[in-house]
């Protein structure tokens, strides 16, 4: 589609804000945005993440046109992006596109209540390991690059909190994490000690988007 147009996206870069009318679509590459709900007194959870497997942007074909999330760039790279008016029009053309997108939709709904679950009824190592497995799934390596103080505003908890779940996965030899880069060295060992909102999220992303 020649309408796409490749950019690149900054780490905490805010795409759009909550309330704004949506000028484009976002088709990550590279990049994972995050989708956060912000209180009325500036804290922030993620309710979701979007990387190479989907879209930022649903509710422009959805009829919304706007949205009550912030997209925040979690991990910088690139993406492809279309402008809202395109992406509509080729959205009520129909055909693979629309159910593609549709099927995108339904994943993203999961994952959005996958994680109301998990941040209302598991720990926060469990928790930690949930998010950390997710991004791993939309990145080309194992190395995030992503401070404490960032986690924690994507987790909606507190700074000291992360550091101690993310000291104690390094302990047991499942991360290495220096000065703002998280290395995953034991992924299985990863996959065991989170909850299983990650295997529900993940096999519902398999399922709707295989190729």
């Amino acid at each position: 589609m020649s309408q796409l147009e490749p950019v690149e996206l900054r780490l905490g870069q805010v795409v759009y804000e909550p309330g704004a009318t949506i000028s484009h679509g976002y088709f990550p590459t590279t990049a994972i945005i995050s989708l956060l709900y912000v209180t009325g007194r500036g804290e922030s959870a993620e309710i979701a993440m979007v990387g190479n497997e989907g879209l930022l942007g649903v509710s422009i074909f959805m009829g919304g046109g706007s949205t009550t999330t912030r997209a925040v760039v979690q991990s910088a790279g690139q993406a492809l992006r279309l402008g809202a008016g395109t992406l509509k029009d080729e959205f009520n053309k129909g055909g693979p596109l629309l159910h593609r997108l549709l099927r995108y939709t339904q994943a993203l709904i999961t994952q959005m209540a996958q994680t109301a679950v998990c941040n209302r009824h598991h720990s926060l190592d469990q928790q930690l390991c949930r998010w950390l497995l997710l991004s791993l799934d939309r990145l080309q390596g194992a190395e995030l690059i992503m401070t404490q103080e960032l986690i924690a505003k994507m987790l909606g908890v507190r700074r000291e909190g992360v550091t101690e779940s993310a000291i104690k996965l390094q302990r047991a030899g499942l991360i290495r994490y220096a000065h703002g880069h998280i290395s995953v060295l034991d992924r299985a060992g990863l996959e065991r000690r989170t909850c299983e909102c990650y295997a529900v999220v993940k096999q519902e992303y398999d399922r709707l988007l295989a190729p």
